[in-house]
């Protein structure tokens, strides 16, 4: 039974120590249409859990090597876990300087024990993949008693008391939570989270039923339909495709005005000629450099007080 796995150099996250809280099989709240695990009925709570001496004995054991996070998931939710808050609390006893983090699908939020034991953590990425009750159902096929309208609501309050880094994750699924429409109402809540960065992205690997992802040039489209004073991030690259075209000075300011962009973003995006244009508009202190949970956006030297970063 593999509890432990890793190190895994996360480009969001920096140098990752996993702990699966459900090594078992899968047992989550979801049985999401891009899940990469095969599709299972969905459950409220774990019926085989690990013990929590079990996992700390196993994570002392990888804790001899350089490590930014130690982050809590599962094959399944990890928020299911009944020994959650114990657990963090025997990890903050031997973890150092190393942070915690959790991946959610946010659904236990509802749960006032789970709300309480994520403020424990010192980064939380919570998944927000639909506002419509309708989209939402099928994206995500989560459990009959979880209700979105509840599930945003907590996200909301928990933003704003959260002390750590809090990440948002949305997955977009073609011809789902892709539409305008939808990404109106996520924009509307997003607006109201106080979030250290936002990733966009997509169906990275074989999902459990036939559905397709989108492209970076169309995530890149969706993240221009946000609103730009949000800490937004394309981190998905698996359908990416040089697009090489042409931007003029006043193009590039103008861009990242709208949308701050990672240098990976930038090689996507510009052709030879705009990247050199770029390189003088830094060296110009036009554009500057700016860290936001672990990635370096370039933003317009004009709008760095405007940015919404936590």
């Amino acid at each position: 039974m593999n509890i432990i796995f890793g190190p895994i150099n996360s480009r969001r996250f920096g140098t990752s120590l996993g702990i699966d809280l459900s090594p078992f099989s899968k047992q989550c709240n979801f049985d999401c249409l891009y899940c990469e695990l095969a599709p299972m009925a969905t459950v409220e709570a774990q019926t085989q859990v690990v013990e929590v001496a079990e996992i700390i004995n196993e994570l002392k054991n990888h804790l001899n090597t350089r490590i930014d996070v130690i982050t809590l998931t599962a094959n399944g939710e990890p928020t299911l876990y009944p020994h959650l808050s114990e657990l963090i609390d025997q990890i903050d006893k031997i973890k150092n300087s190393t942070q915690t983090l959790i991946l959610t699908n946010s659904a236990a939020l509802v749960d006032k024990k789970v709300f309480e034991t994520l403020l424990q953590l010192d980064q939380v990425k919570l998944s927000l993949d639909a506002i419509s009750s309708d989209i939402f159902k099928k994206i995500d096929r989560p459990h009959e008693s979880i209700k979105i309208e509840e599930v945003v609501q907590r996200v909301q309050e928990f933003s704003k008391v959260y002390k750590g880094k809090l990440f948002i994750e949305i997955l977009f699924v073609h011809g789902l939570n892709d539409t305008k429409e939808e990404v109106t109402k996520l924009n509307k809540v997003l607006m109201t989270l106080n979030s250290t960065r936002i990733d966009l992205g997509t169906i990275d690997r074989p999902p459990a039923y036939p559905v397709m992802g989108i492209s970076y040039k169309e995530l890149f489209d969706i993240s221009l339909m946000f609103d730009n004073s949000l800490p937004i991030h394309i981190a998905s690259r698996i359908h990416a495709e040089p697009n090489n075209a042409y931007y003029s000075n006043e193009d590039i300011l103008n861009t990242l005005d709208k949308r701050p962009l990672t240098m990976e973003d930038i090689n996507l995006l510009f052709d030879e000629e705009s990247k050199s244009r770029l390189n003088i508009l830094i060296k110009e202190e036009q554009i500057v450099k700016r860290v936001v949970g672990n990635l370096e956006f370039l933003i317009p030297h004009a709008n760095v007080k405007r940015k919404r970063i936590k």
